[in-house]
């Protein structure tokens, strides 16, 4: 197959996400160096992350108003320059509250990209699902580079330089993206912005039938999703009885398979259907999620490695979902609302399970992360059967 202009886009679509997707990966491993820097506690570190986490979640919908009045190609350059250069204001941040400010603009650039880069790829791909697959692989990409790479840089020359390395990757990508991207034609330049904010027409495109099964779904799946990637190092340590380097070793190989699995179920829904494929992602979610539990030794650990790894692959499948669902001139601030919705409320994983845990133990915590996987199967299997139309 000869190389188009439409793989260009992809390329440097995907290796924008890499880009916003570094810059938050990039703050996890040196924890410890700011907790000792700024004499703060742990709970003051987890507020900025989750102000960071949240504001991300929240730009979603913005950034779809703002794409269909300026372009998609200017809002990823601006995500894309704006994760760079607020990298650096948090690498520079001279007291705590500067960088709590910091992490949270941080969030809301990089927040900007995924649901416009979506829009913009649905204009360019009739096969989205296989699209989508490919570029949500700038996600667990930098999941495999960024922790390593963030933590050598942070024991040798401090947190400092290690946060700001998103700038280095940063820049060179925003550079390609302004050189091989062509100018977009806005959806709607002309529409008042504030219209686009009007409270009804968001309520009415959040309670369509089509909308709001999958949105259920996407909310449980990102709830169970954040909440693995938050705590699967630190369960493998406490419950498993795993070395801190064989947990990060597993971590790596989980973000290995989601990476291989997001272009195969992407795939797959283009083929077989959206809610075959999601409906696989949840199952294998759901049993792997429990062999995490249950799975007996070293070779229960892998098998749920690699289903809880496909598991948390849906997005490649549900957010195609969501496009076919939505209107072409709605599709930039439609499927933006929806990615604020499911992301916002899918960031409460992290304070559930660690909750949970304390509360519980481990084993109860992925457990609860377990059954989430499976009600959401449940529900698809259970649509498709009453053929309720949603």
């Amino acid at each position: 197959m000869s190389w188009q202009y439409r793989h260009t886009v992809l390329s440097l679509c995907m290796l924008a996400f890499l880009v916003t997707y570094f810059a938050r990966l990039a703050i996890s491993p040196v924890v410890p160096l700011i907790v000792d820097d700024f004499t703060v506690s742990n709970t003051a570190i987890g507020f900025a992350l989750s102000g960071m986490w949240l504001a991300y979640g929240a730009a979603q919908f913005p950034s779809g108003v703002l794409a269909d009045r300026y372009g998609e190609r200017a809002v990823i350059l601006v995500a894309v320059g704006g994760t760079a250069a607020t990298s650096v204001v948090l690498a520079l941040a001279p007291v705590f509250p500067a960088f709590v400010l910091a992490a949270v603009l941080l969030g809301l650039v990089a927040g900007l990209h995924y649901a416009v880069a979506t829009t913009l790829l649905s204009r360019t791909f009739d096969d989205l699902g296989t699209a989508l697959g490919l570029h949500s692989i700038g996600g667990p990409l930098a999941g495999l580079v960024a922790p390593v790479a963030a933590a050598w840089v942070g024991v040798r020359y401090g947190w400092r330089p290690a946060v700001a390395l998103a700038a280095l990757v940063g820049v060179p990508v925003f550079l390609l993206f302004a050189w091989r991207v062509r100018p977009t034609e806005p959806r709607r330049p002309d529409q008042p912005m504030r219209e686009r904010f009007a409270l009804a027409p968001l309520v009415e495109l959040l309670s369509r039938p089509n909308v709001l099964l999958p949105l259920f779904v996407a909310m449980t799946g990102t709830y169970v999703v954040q909440g693995v990637m938050s705590f699967l190092p630190t369960f493998l340590v406490e419950f498993r009885g795993f070395s801190s380097s064989g947990a990060a070793g597993v971590f790596s190989a989980f973000f290995v398979v989601r990476a291989v699995a997001q272009v195969g179920l992407g795939r797959l829904s283009d083929r077989a259907g959206r809610d075959v494929a999601i409906g696989a992602a949840m199952l294998a979610g759901a049993i792997g999620t429990a062999a995490f539990v249950l799975g007996p030794g070293f070779a229960g650990v892998a098998v749920a490695v690699l289903l809880a790894g496909s598991g948390a692959s849906f997005f490649s499948a549900i957010d195609p979902r969501f496009m076919d669902a939505l209107g072409d001139a709605e599709r930039g601030a439609g499927f933006g609302l929806v990615r604020t919705v499911y992301t916002v409320i899918g960031s409460a994983g992290s304070v559930g399970v660690g909750l949970a845990a304390d509360l519980f133990g481990w084993g109860v915590s992925f457990g609860i992360l377990a059954a989430l996987f499976g009600v959401t199967f449940a529900a698809l299997v259970a649509n498709w059967a009453l053929g309720t139309g949603y």
